[in-house]
């Protein structure tokens, strides 16, 4: 499998024993080889998401030191992509972390986004390619 670029909601899963998606993530991630691709917004979102739980933080800081997640995206670079695809999907609406993983998932030929979350079906990548989805088969 070529890069997996991972969203928030996973990120939790895998770091929150309490989550409802924990076992599945867990499972999910020992057959991807690491890194877990990811972006500001979602390292964002996801510090925001830890801070309560105890020593989710520093479980954050240990998978970006450790090589198991990477930081892979130049939002600067690409502000103008990631803002055109939050307008074509504002019926939905997309958040900045979600049209960074569509945009990353444009400039990873092959990468599949490891997500919770159903918008992903709905998402493009090039405008009319459907992106590749690693998600919980209950949904």
């Amino acid at each position: 499998m070529s890069a997996v670029l991972a969203d928030t909601g996973v990120l939790v899963a895998l770091l929150d024993r309490r989550e409802r998606f924990h076992e599945w993530a867990v499972e999910q991630a020992r057959s991807l080889t690491p890194p877990l691709l990811i972006c500001e917004p979602v390292l964002a979102e996801t510090c925001f998401l830890m801070a309560e739980v105890s020593g989710g933080l520093a479980l954050i800081g240990r998978c970006l030191a450790s090589g198991a997640w990477r930081l892979d995206f130049d939002l600067p670079a690409e502000r103008e992509r990631v803002f055109s695809l939050m307008e074509t999907y504002a019926d939905q609406p997309m958040s900045l972390a979600d049209a960074c993983l569509v945009r990353m998932s444009e400039l990873h030929d092959g990468a599949v986004v490891f997500t919770l979350d159903q918008h992903f079906r709905v998402y493009r990548r090039n405008r009319r390619q459907v992106l590749p989805v690693i998600i919980p088969s209950e949904f």
